[in-house]
């Protein structure tokens, strides 16, 4: 069952698992579960669709509940007046802030301006060796993205080589690999954890979260370098 975070009479928002995909696309012709099919399925609701996050990437999903609403929100995420924040685990230490103003590509390849704010949050390290090196360290980063473009922080981060653990697009093999065989997660660690903005009907100010799914949940058991 979706965990539904947010509802009311215009919009709704879930908090989407990683490897799911939003709606039935050309990509993915064999896949038979989707997002929009499991929330209409589960609400008895008609939804409308409004933003996407990648398939690996968990995270705050909205949708509106009627047409109107819909487009005012579609809108908002066009115009940048929806704040998105996410974190993300990254290969290496990372610096304390970054702002990147750096093209990325779009899905034929073409380019496009981009600007996003990393913040650093903690680093960890494993006793695992990484190719020379001993131990294998990494970082918790926050990610603010000042415009919206395909795979923007992934491609980022990758542009920084502070690349997100287990991206099997933009990531570093090697580094996916010990995730995926020593700790034991193959899931992709992005996760759109905060969506704030006016409210297009009540002109209420929202912040929805969306907590960390339970793949995160080995960094419990480490301590912060």
């Amino acid at each position: 069952m979706l965990e539904i975070i947010y509802q009311d009479a215009y919009l709704i928002a879930v908090n989407k698992p990683a490897g799911l995909l939003i709606h039935r696309t050309k990509i993915a012709e064999e896949e038979e579960e989707f997002l929009l099919q499991k929330l209409r399925d589960q609400t008895g609701l008609y939804l409308y669709p409004v933003h996407r996050l990648d398939r690996p990437t968990s995270g705050v999903v909205v949708f509106g509940l009627n047409p109107e609403t819909a487009a005012k929100l579609a809108n908002l995420f066009v115009s940048h007046d929806i704040k998105k924040e996410y974190i993300a685990l990254v290969r290496g230490w990372f610096p304390d802030e970054v702002m990147l103003d750096n093209p990325v590509k779009n899905e034929k390849g073409n380019s496009r301006e981009a600007q996003t704010l990393f913040k650093l949050l903690e680093c960890y390290e494993l006793p695992i060796a990484t190719d020379r090196y001993a131990t294998t360290r990494f970082s918790m980063v926050h990610c603010i993205p000042n415009t919206g473009r395909w795979h923007q922080l992934r491609q980022h981060l990758a542009h920084l080589r502070h690349y997100i653990i287990n991206d099997r697009v933009h990531g570093d093999g090697k580094c996916n690999k010990i995730f995926t065989e020593k700790v034991g997660v193959r899931e992709m660690f992005l996760h759109a954890y905060r969506l704030t903005f006016i409210h297009p009907e009540t002109d209420e100010s929202l912040e929805i979260l969306a907590e960390r799914p339970v793949h995160w949940n080995f960094l419990n058991d480490l301590s912060c370098s």
